[in-house]
């Protein structure tokens, strides 16, 4: 077993001085840190009260990970709701809880994510919005170290649990609505990030339906951005007979664009959220329970905590039309 004086001297440096950079100790230089971290990395060193806490199997403590800026302006609504309902759920199973945002795992490895974790004493983690990107939170979902959930990635294993919507089939179902309210030949489709799962699955339900309907399919990609989407609509609605939007903030953005062009145009939007309601134009939506996702979250990691085999589950969506006087309280 590797103890701390093999990684002493692997990184040429005193034993007091890992203990200094692994305690978080601030007069150590950065070079001498990056050899420490180095040299834990390479052979793999796991300090003894994190052994001690691996060997005793004794806590059942979580890590929500979270990145609020890969959510719209209307993160309020959609972070309040995710994390009360994996609070809940949480007390609930007497499950212990941490609040970690992607930004302070930065530049960090999987294996020093992975002993950060360990050193928190935890066991299981859920993950919110993982991108393609995210290629060291990919590894270490693969890494099968933690019990893992991811929201809104189609990826399971052993250890890994898949929770959210069925992606495809809402999108086909509120476009679908949307045109046989007011059939069209042409169809904008504003799709979200080009690095996110969602997106792909998203895009696949629009193109099903496009090529059922026969309709001339015009994708552009607004980044979840109200701002760009409404640009994006400016440019390429007057030849669309209905505009498409993979998010509700596109959609408003989309809405207004059209507005201020005084043209009429059918739009849709995804997520369900209050901003819709103050439109002033009524839209179709997928509304998604987040707080039932998250809850769902919660109950799925402490499953495979306990032993349970990782699996796909798919949430309920429904379609539904925003209305002012149902949201005002």
């Amino acid at each position: 077993m590797v103890s701390i004086k093999d990684v002493a001297k692997h990184a040429g440096v005193a034993i007091s001085t890992v203990s200094k950079v692994l305690n978080g100790y601030p007069n150590i230089s950065e070079e001498t840190r990056r050899k420490v971290s180095q040299a834990i990395e390479e052979l793999n060193y796991i300090p003894n009260s994190i052994a001690s806490a691996l060997s005793s199997k004794q806590f059942d403590r979580i890590a929500l990970l979270i990145d609020p800026k890969r959510q719209t302006q209307a993160i309020d609504q959609i972070f309040m709701q995710y994390l009360t309902g994996a609070l809940d759920k949480a007390k609930e199973l007497n499950i212990e809880v941490i609040t970690v945002f992607i930004s302070m795992l930065a530049g960090q490895s999987c294996a020093e994510i992975t002993r950060y974790f360990l050193s928190q004493s935890i066991s299981g983690v859920v993950i919110y919005g993982m991108s393609r990107e995210d290629k060291v939170l990919q590894e270490l979902v693969q890494s099968r170290q933690f019990s893992c959930v991811v929201i809104d990635v189609p990826y399971t294993n052993s250890r890994t649990t898949s929770v959210g919507v069925d992606h495809r089939k809402a999108q086909y179902d509120v476009a679908k609505k949307t045109i046989a309210d007011d059939p069209c030949r042409k169809l904008l489709y504003i799709a979200g990030r080009k690095d996110g799962y969602v997106t792909d699955l998203r895009l696949e339900g629009i193109r099903k339906l496009a090529e059922e309907e026969k309709l001339h399919l015009v994708v552009k990609h607004g980044e979840f951005s109200e701002r760009t989407a409404r640009n994006i609509t400016f440019e390429y609605a007057a030849d669309a007979d209905v505009v498409v939007c993979a998010s509700d903030l596109m959609a408003i953005g989309a809405m207004n664009a059209l507005i201020d062009m005084d043209i009429f145009r059918p739009v849709c939007g995804f997520d369900g959220i209050t901003l819709m309601g103050y439109v002033g134009k009524q839209m179709n939506t997928v509304r998604q329970d987040f707080y039932a996702i998250s809850s769902r979250a919660v109950e799925e990691v402490k499953l495979l905590m306990d032993g349970g085999e990782g699996k796909e589950v798919i949430m309920p969506h429904s379609i539904v039309k925003m209305y002012y006087k149902d949201i005002i309280v």
